[in-house]
Formats: C-alpha cells, sequence, structure tokens
C-alpha cells in the first residue's frame, strides 16, 4: 500500500543533560534545539530544504519529573 504523505524517520540526536542553573543555563532552548536538529540532519546526510516538518520532544531524566513531589 502506497501512502501519499509518507512520515520517515532518517535520524536522531540528543542535547546534553544540563541541571538548573548550571553550564548550559546561557542557552536558550531553540538555540539547543536547533543544534541537535542540525547533527540529525548531518548525520542522515540529508538537505534542510528536503525537510518539511520537524517533531521534537523532552524526556526528563528518571526521578526528575514535573510530578516530583
Amino acid at each position: 500500500m502506497s501512502y501519499p504523505d509518507p512520515v520517515v524517520i532518517v535520524s536522531a540526536a540528543r542535547s546534553p543533560l544540563g541541571r538548573f542553573q548550571g553550564g548550559l543555563s546561557g542557552v536558550a532552548a531553540p538555540e539547543l534545539g536547533s543544534h541537535v536538529i542540525r547533527a540529525a540532519l548531518d548525520r542522515a546526510e540529508l538537505a534542510v530544504e528536503r525537510v518539511d516538518e520537524v517533531l521534537m520532544g523532552c524526556v526528563l531524566p528518571a526521578g526528575q519529573g514535573q510530578a516530583l513531589r
């Protein structure tokens, strides 16, 4: 079966883990995210012009959840 608008995962990358007021506190989230996206594209050898959409998520380390009591 052929889909008219396929979703393709071509690569993945992650940012370094930081801590509150740590070494990455001066880096804005969009700037850090742009480096991660660039790394994923470089690994996939994919030109920016070929990308229509990017889905990005945030995963908290164990014990760092927002519902921590």
